[in-house]
């Protein structure tokens, strides 16, 4: 109720010229929410796909970064795909030995496998 009574007083302050863009900020909002969403679905997918490559949980673990939030994760936007480099080793072993790379494919999550393997030097 206070913030209807506000607004009404800088309406008539301003001479009714007050503009409140919600609808836009809403439609942004949404936006970036549905992103944020796609790319954690992302991320778990390569994760995943890592697991499977390395044998299951009980053979591989991804690095902590695979398991946080997504937008800290080490990917790379690529327009209609995003790919995810990130080590990880087995259970247990905090020192990684195995780099994986994937590839999620945006329109229908689709992940591949391009590397998974042995530790690449810095590209």
């Amino acid at each position: 109720m206070k913030s209807w009574i506000t607004i009404a007083l800088l309406a008539g302050l301003l001479g009714g010229a007050v503009s409140l863009p919600v609808v836009a900020q809403n439609s942004t909002f949404e936006t970036r929410v549905k992103e944020i969403e796609a790319l954690s679905r992302a991320k778990n997918l390569a994760r995943q796909a890592a697991e499977t490559e390395n044998g299951g949980l009980s053979q591989y673990r991804a690095e902590l970064s695979m398991h946080g939030f997504a937008a800290k994760s080490p990917f790379v936007d690529q327009g209609d795909h995003w790919i995810f480099t990130f080590k990880g080793n087995v259970p247990g072993v905090i020192e990684p030995s195995i780099e994986s790379e994937v590839r999620v494919d945006k329109a229908d999550f689709q992940t591949t496998v391009l590397y998974n393997g042995a530790i690449r030097s810095q590209r």
